[in-house]
Parts: structure tokens; C-alpha cells; sequence
């Protein structure tokens, strides 16, 4: 029995644990790839930014159907997520890619939910993600993809479909999170 099988290769993939992990991972790879920034290595960031923003789904749908829930994944998930994006973006904002302006915003939220998170779980109210989160979450997700691609290919301009998408993110972030300090006000009176 080889080290690598099939069923420890599908136990590895499958633990929400590891996918969360490879996130991490992902993103001082991702920096490091934009550090020589050309044609190969940004689109090997956008690979490895991919591949890390499908084991965001997998990990919650395999925590849920499996039975994986643990009270690491919920704390690091999120974190992971946050590592990923801020490491993209503050790379592709260096490289003059997008601006420094939009990049302070996004941060920022992420920053600002995610205190206002801790405090609504030490007051044992739900914090999970509303739909407008994950609105948020694709549109970032949409965008980051075609702006580490960054350069022409096939005629396609992709960092202009990744601003498109990156002006969604941006409506998406702020409305999401007012939306979170409005529902939650009661909260911050303390």
C-alpha cells in the first residue's frame, strides 16, 4: 500500500482542517509568485488563488456533510479567507495594479466585522455570514482572479473584467458591513 492511496489522498482532501491550511499556505505563495511579477508567474498566482478559493467552498460543505465541524475551522476559516484576499490584493495594490484606496476599504471591513464578530459571539448571537457576505465574497472573488492574471491574453483584457468585477466588490464590502454594524447595533452600546 503506497503512502499516497486513494482513500488517504480522499481523507487528506476532504479534512476542512487541510483545505483551510492549503489557504494559509496559498497566500505567501501567492506573494512570493508577484514578487517577480510577468506573464507565467501572475498567472500562476491566479492558479493558486483559485485552487485556494474552491477549497473555501469545499471545506464548509465537507465540515457540514461530514461531520467535521470543530471549533479550529471556525476560527481559522474565516481567518484563512482574510489572509488570502488581503495578501492578493495588497500585492496587486504595490504593483500599481488596482488602487491602494480600494484595497484600505476592503481591509478595513474585513478588519471591522470581524471585531464586531467576536463581539457578537461573546453575546452568543449568530454570526454567520449574511447573503449579502456572500455577494461580497464572490464579486472579491470574481475580481481577484482576472486581476492576477492581469496581462492580455487572446485578445482578452482580463484586468479590465477584474475592475468590473473589483467596483461589485467594493459596493458589496461597504453595504455588507454597514449592513452588519446596523443589525447589530443593540450590541455596540455596551
Amino acid at each position: 500500500m503506497s503512502y499516497f492511496s486513494k482513500e488517504r489522498l480522499a481523507r487528506l482532501v476532504s479534512d476542512p482542517n487541510n483545505l483551510t491550511l492549503f489557504r494559509i499556505v496559498a497566500s505567501p505563495v501567492i506573494v512570493l509568485l508577484l514578487l517577480m511579477p510577468n506573464r507565467l508567474t501572475a498567472f500562476a498566482a491566479a492558479l493558486v488563488f483559485s485552487l485556494a478559493a474552491i477549497t473555501d467552498y469545499l471545506d464548509g460543505f465537507f465540515a457540514r456533510e461530514l461531520g467535521l465541524v470543530s471549533n479550529l475551522g471556525k476560527v481559522m476559516d474565516p481567518l484563512a479567507d482574510k489572509l488570502l484576499v488581503s495578501s492578493a490584493l495588497i500585492m496587486m495594490s504595490s504593483l500599481g495594479w488596482i488602487p491602494a484606496w480600494v484595497v484600505v476599504i476592503i481591509i478595513g471591513r474585513e478588519l471591522a466585522v470581524t471585531g464586531l464578530r467576536s463581539i457578537i459571539a461573546q453575546n452568543r448571537a449568530d454570526v454567520s455570514a449574511s447573503w449579502l457576505g456572500k455577494y461580497k465574497t464572490g464579486f472579491q472573488i470574481a475580481a481577484i482572479i482576472p486581476l492576477l492574471i492581469h496581462y492580455r491574453y487572446l485578445g482578452i483584457d482580463f484586468h479590465v473584467i477584474g475592475m468590473f468585477f473589483l467596483w461589485g466588490a467594493l459596493v458589496f464590502t461597504l453595504w455588507s458591513g454597514g449592513d452588519y454594524f446596523y443589525r447589530f447595533r443593540t450590541l455596540l452600546k455596551d
